[in-house]
């Protein structure tokens, strides 16, 4: 016999009866529109949140499995009530599922609906040594910078390494304790010994061993986010220098090698690049018509919604709209960091784009003010 996920041990399964009363509920007040529906406890617990563009098809589809090995029959078991709302169209229940998982972290959600196949960010940690890592999403490390969402988390996590290797960031763990060389301390037992590799092979500035100070390693930081944000080539022009001066030496291996380092961050400059376009094509307005006939306005900026209203049907409603419009557009944002809480939107509306490329014949581009 299948054992059964220690999710569903929480607690018992809701009663026949009460699973009864609730098919009969959606069967008799359902309505096949788009919407968003959520699964809950007797003490209000949100255990599921989910969306559909036919909301009454879906709920009783969830009726249909067979308890306990269909995934829906599970999750229904685990709930006392269903929830729901209607949303104007497809978009709008897909928008607002996510603001509701978000919101509510349901058990069940175990995780994000992104379209994250091989989907990977760099991750600029926060904290006093700060260090590059790449992640498979943004978790909610709220004080970290990202950068992505990029493809390739192997290739990614080289070029990383090869940006780390040449300012001379750290790659140690987290809970590594820094030490630096402007750091007072109240006793010195005896001098340290250095303990770390990469400073030995000229890899790291050496912050967990005294061997610079923390305006020093900030400096190369501020280094990184510099190449990270596209405004600074440094990195790449100190490898670029280390092959031709090898090469001048004869020393044709190394040469080669910092090659290929080049060639890593290069790549890794040429994803910033098209990240860059998408992102920065990710801002308009889009227009959705809704399923009541009327149309919905979303200003979208930088893979984010960042209003939307009714469209306007007067000159006083164009006007709010107008205003909207300046206020997100107003300035200009330099940089590829992703803040942590946009970052699956971002990933949200770049899945429907691709999914339903003929929507951007509904959008249009706002003009900033010179």
């Amino acid at each position: 016999m299948r054992s059964l996920p220690k999710l569903d041990l929480l607690r018992p399964p809701t009663p026949e009866a009460r699973v009864s009363e609730m098919h009969a509920h959606v069967r008799d007040h359902a309505e096949n529109r788009p919407g968003v529906y959520r699964m809950v406890t007797g003490d209000g617990e949100v255990v599921y949140i989910g969306k559909s563009k036919q909301l009454r098809s879906r709920l009783l589809s969830y009726f249909r499995g067979s308890f306990p090995h269909d995934k829906g029959a599970r999750i229904l078991r685990d709930a006392d009530w269903i929830e729901w709302e209607y949303m104007p169209s497809e978009f709008a229940a897909l928008l607002g599922e996510l603001r509701a998982i978000k919101r509510y972290r349901p058990r069940r959600n175990v995780a994000m609906k992104s379209d994250a196949r091989n989907l990977c960010f760099l991750k600029l940690t926060a904290g006093i040594a700060p260090r590059l890592t790449v992640v498979r999403g943004p978790g909610t490390d709220d004080r970290a910078l990202y950068y992505g969402p990029f493809l390739g988390a192997t290739t990614v996590s080289e070029s990383a390494r090869e940006l780390s290797d040449v300012l001379g960031l750290r790659d140690c763990t987290l809970d590594r304790k820094m030490r630096f060389s402007d750091q007072a301390e109240l006793f010195q037992l005896s001098p340290r010994t250095p303990g770390c590799l990469r400073f030995e092979v000229r890899k790291c500035l050496g912050p967990c061993i005294a061997a610079c100070s923390s305006r020093d390693y900030m400096d190369r930081v501020s280094l990184a986010r510099q190449f990270l944000d596209g405004v600074d080539d440094g990195p790449m022009e100190t490898l670029r220098q280390e092959m031709l001066q090898a090469s001048e030496r004869l020393e044709f291996e190394r040469a080669a090698s910092y090659r290929d380092k080049l060639h890593r961050l290069e790549e890794l400059r040429r994803q910033f690049g098209r990240l860059r376009f998408a992102v920065e094509s990710l801002s308009f307005v889009y227009r959705v018509p809704g399923v009541d006939g009327r149309e919905r306005v979303y200003v979208i900026r930088r893979g984010r919604v960042r209003g939307e209203m009714d469209a306007p049907a007067t000159a006083q409603e164009q006007s709010v709209l107008d205003r909207l419009l300046e206020d997100v557009f107003a300035d200009a944002i330099d940089g590829l960091q992703v803040p942590s809480h946009e970052v699956d939107e971002l990933l949200l509306l770049s899945s429907w784009f691709r999914r339903f490329p003929d929507e951007l014949q509904r959008t249009e581009q706002v003009r900033r003010a010179s």
